[in-house]
């Protein structure tokens, strides 16, 4: 019942985002027409992703630019820079004028689980960027084929060690592959790391056979659970979800790995205060809205409610988090 549900849901917008949605979302409401003081915006404005079309960052970053783009009075372009795991989008974001007119759809991934795992990062997380505002939160789900004879984490992990040779993990970006690669340090899953540009591509690859697993974002992957083509083992969250009931936490697994993946608002270091104020507003309204709740619910992306400080404490209690995470495991992925 409750994936029949996400399924309905999740098909009838990813093929508006992904058949039928112009990258161009213009802006509807004429009352929002007239700007700021200072005249923000009078243009339109770009929102850089760091990701292929399709996957969950790609999703939640046109259902905020569908809604900016109504609440500015001006068109929100989505903007698609998959590469380097998501750090290309966050370098051109860095590097762009900080005038409120350039965006990033900013996620766990390259903002704090790359500088824990890269030496070399194009931007610096904290420093690069002016905060906006968290909108939503997720485990990462850990799935595999349907066909295969695994019904467990602890059997996904026998497998692995009984089959190194045809075993192998999906990821996108820092954030699945250090989660995964810390997922292997715990259990001594023999599991190699297979790169992406983008989710919706590595899951592909799991239905196809050509990869075993993936600890991985839930837009993707939930409506081929719902179809049985694919097997949901367990998620990352801290505690039972309410979206995916009955599957048990890694924790609960045995597993000692825990991660929340966020997905927010950033802008470039030295926007305007009084822009960051009206993009904070907004995304405060934006988050209230019931469709907008729905449709990120129904893609097991709930809501999750921050201020521009909010989120700027999050940003800098994380990387340190998971540098010394990454450090004790003795992951870098130079």
């Amino acid at each position: 019942m409750m994936f029949a549900a996400i399924r309905s849901s999740f098909c009838g917008y990813v093929q508006l985002a992904l058949a039928g949605l112009s990258p161009l979302v213009l802006g509807a409401g004429a009352a929002w027409a007239q700007a700021d003081a200072g005249g923000y915006p009078n243009r339109p404005s770009k929102l850089v992703v760091g990701f292929a079309p399709g996957g969950a960052t790609d999703i939640l970053a046109r259902t905020i630019a569908q809604k900016l783009a109504e609440r500015l009075g001006q068109p929100v372009v989505v903007d698609n820079r998959p590469g380097g795991g998501g750090m290309l989008s966050g370098d051109i974001v860095a590097r762009s004028a900080p005038d409120g007119y350039t965006l990033l759809m900013g996620m766990s991934g390259p903002t704090v689980f790359a500088p824990a795992v890269y030496s070399k990062v194009p931007y610096d997380s904290i420093k690069s960027f002016a905060p906006i505002g968290i909108v939503a939160s997720y485990p990462l789900l850990v799935v595999v084929n349907a066909d295969m004879p695994i019904k467990s984490v602890a059997e996904l992990v026998a497998y692995s060690k009984a089959n190194p040779a045809k075993s192998n993990y999906a990821s996108a970006s820092p954030l699945f592959q250090l989660s995964t690669e810390l997922f292997k340090t715990r259990t001594g899953a023999q599991i190699e790391h297979i790169p992406f540009k983008g989710s919706l591509e590595g899951t592909t690859a799991i239905m196809k056979g050509e990869v075993l697993t993936a600890l991985i974002d839930p837009a993707p992957v939930v409506p081929h659970i719902a179809a049985g083509k694919l097997r949901l083992l367990a998620h990352t969250g801290p505690a039972a979800n309410p979206e995916f009931p009955g599957t048990p936490n890694l924790k609960n697994e045995g597993v000692d790995v825990v991660v929340e993946v966020f997905g927010g608002l950033l802008a470039p270091a030295g926007t305007p205060a009084s822009v960051i104020e009206r993009l904070e507003r907004e995304l405060a309204v934006i988050r209230k809205m019931p469709d907008v709740i729905e449709r990120l619910k129904g893609l097991g992306m709930p809501i999750r409610d921050s201020s521009a400080k909010d989120f700027a404490e999050v940003i800098a209690r994380e990387i340190p988090m998971w540098t010394a995470t990454a450090k004790a495991a003795n992951i870098k992925l130079d």
